[in-house]
């Protein structure tokens, strides 16, 4: 299973307008070499070096429900069906990089899962991790790097 983007190269830098405080606009991501058995795809983005800084890993998106079939999520929006969770922002939806110190990696992860979830929109990263642990087939990442202006 492999997830790019058009957005921006794996590794690369996340470009600023799909940062939190400049457009908070969400990347393009493809999704390619989804394993057969899938029923639903489950997204999370999170920034694992705000540890140093806030003393968490800091959640930017949790998506789940995607359809199995969808090739490409486009920018700045969710595929039908799919449902979104709540960042640490305390929001539902895609909040984008906002490093407070120092340039951050954040980590953009994909499951592949069995089922379709049984969540609510609004449920935590946390929530949606105990949903997806008995139901993975595939997981692959994406990773990007944004900068504090």
């Amino acid at each position: 299973m492999k997830l790019e983007s058009s957005s921006f190269e794996n590794g690369g830098t996340i470009p600023k307008q799909f940062g939190y405080k400049n457009g908070n606009v969400s990347p393009s991501l493809i999704i390619s070499d989804i394993p057969e058995s899938t029923k639903s795809l489950a997204l999370i983005m999170d920034d694992p070096d705000a540890m140093g800084a806030v003393g968490k890993v800091w959640v930017h998106w949790v998506l789940w429900n995607i359809p199995k079939e969808i090739k490409k999520i486009d920018e700045n929006s969710i595929p039908e069906n799919s449902v979104e969770g709540e960042t640490d922002f305390g929001e539902i939806g895609y909040g984008g990089p906002a490093p407070p110190d120092k340039e951050h990696t954040y980590i953009f992860k994909l499951y592949a899962l069995d089922t379709i979830l049984e969540l609510g929109k609004g449920s935590t990263k946390k929530d949606l991790e105990n949903s997806l642990k008995e139901h993975i087939i595939d997981e692959t990442k994406l990773t990007g790097k944004y900068a504090p202006q």
